[in-house]
Parts: C-alpha cells; structure tokens; sequence
C-alpha cells in the first residue's frame, strides 16, 4: 500500500488529501503498490534555495524532487508557481498542480525529461487522463 504525506507551508488552500490521492493514482498507474513519498509545498524562496542547493541552479523552479535514498532531504512544489503559471498558460490552477505532481512523481520513478525522447512527456500525458485534479485547491470565502 503506497503511502502518501503532503505538508503545504504555503498560503495557498490546498486539499491535501486529494492531492495524495492523486500522487496514489500516478502511482497505480506505475505499478508502484509499496511506496512511501511526502509531498512538501513550499514558498519561492524556499524552492530557489533547494534548487541552487541541489542542482546548482540559482532559480526559482516548479518541482524538485528526491529520492528516498537521499534520506533528511525536502522535496518541495511550488504552489504560488503553479498558480502564476496556470495564469500565464490560461488554465485552470487545479489542473497546473495536477501537471505539477505527476511530473514530480514521475522524477521519483525514473524518467527524464531532459535525456528521453519524450517519452516523459507523453506518460504524463497518460496519467493525467488517469487522474482528478479539480478538488485540489480548496475554495476560499474571499
């Protein structure tokens, strides 16, 4: 049985439970029945220091993501950059997080976007289909 832990220090209003069922489901959909994953959302500042940390990229980014093996090690997600680039792609900021976690467990199970032919591209693509993303954000009383 996968086990999915998702920690948002974020301000932005996420349901974290559909958001480790969707992890689940990418998951699944893997074959991957007995994994442990934590899913951390972080601010931009937080996401860009990991990021030079980890990669030497001095740059905020959208998904980090870490192997178990690298044990005391915080992934993260950005979700304030999730939603800047929901808007700046002109769809919904649920389905911009959605991308956002499949592509990152996607990392943690071995693809590479940067060395395949684009064949990450095209299994999140898959999965995506597989998945309900719209219940992620939660709605606010503004």
């Amino acid at each position: 049985m996968n086990l999915v832990e998702v920690y948002n220090s974020t301000r932005v209003a996420l349901d974290c439970e559909a958001v480790a069922l969707l992890v689940t489901r990418v998951l699944e959909a893997e074959d991957v029945y007995d994994a442990e994953l934590s899913v951390v959302f972080v601010g931009e500042r937080r996401i860009r220091t990991l990021n030079r940390e980890h990669r030497g990229r001095d740059e905020v980014t959208d998904v980090l993501s870490f192997p178990l093996e690298d044990a005391g090690e915080e992934p993260g997600d950005g979700a304030r950059q999730a939603l800047r680039q929901a808007r700046a792609e002109a769809r919904p900021p649920a389905f911009e997080l959605a991308v956002l976690l499949a592509h990152g467990t996607l990392h943690l199970l071995g693809y590479d976007h940067e060395a395949d032919a684009g064949e990450m591209a095209l299994r999140q693509a898959e999965v995506l289909g597989l998945v309900t993303w719209e219940g992620l954000l939660v709605a606010t009383q503004g």
